[in-house]
């Protein structure tokens, strides 16, 4: 265990310390001694747009004696905009007019089909939210012209 320590978690990529049946272990990506090129640019997490890493049903735990404990499926309830729309109604139009310019500066350089994708999130939530967020990202874009 204790050179296990030394070398990390990612000791069995050494070429000395690797298997000769090599093993997968794909949610494993980071640690010291990293020799396999950690996946690249690959996205780690799931769900995602790509189709990578998609959860295997087959390694959920069985839910507890009695069936009333399991995971939760976040899936079930389609309601997902109701509560930001009622937090960004709550707003005043300072608080606003922050939230939109904090949005457009952090989401600046992000490629365009996932700012359409997230722009449609803020519409699903209150339509002024998403045409704050346009309105925002355009004067932002002005001023760099400028």
């Amino acid at each position: 265990d204790t050179q296990r320590y030394r070398l990390g978690v990612n000791h069995h990529q050494i070429p000395v310390n690797a298997p000769k049946c090599p093993f997968h272990h794909a949610f494993h990506r980071d640690g010291a001694m990293r020799t396999d090129g950690n996946l690249g640019g690959t996205v780690n997490y799931e769900p995602n747009r790509f189709g990578d890493f998609t959860q295997d049903r087959n390694a959920a735990e069985p839910p507890l004696a009695g069936g009333t404990v399991d995971h939760y499926d976040h899936r079930e309830d389609g309601d997902y905009y109701s509560q930001p729309g009622a937090l960004f109604r709550l707003f005043d139009a300072a608080q606003r007019e922050r939230l939109f310019a904090n949005i457009a500066a952090t989401i600046d350089g992000v490629p365009k089909e996932i700012v359409e994708r997230q722009v449609e999130h803020f519409r699903r939530a209150d339509a002024a939210y998403a045409e704050g967020v346009i309105a925002a990202m355009a004067a932002r874009a002005e001023e760099r012209k400028v």
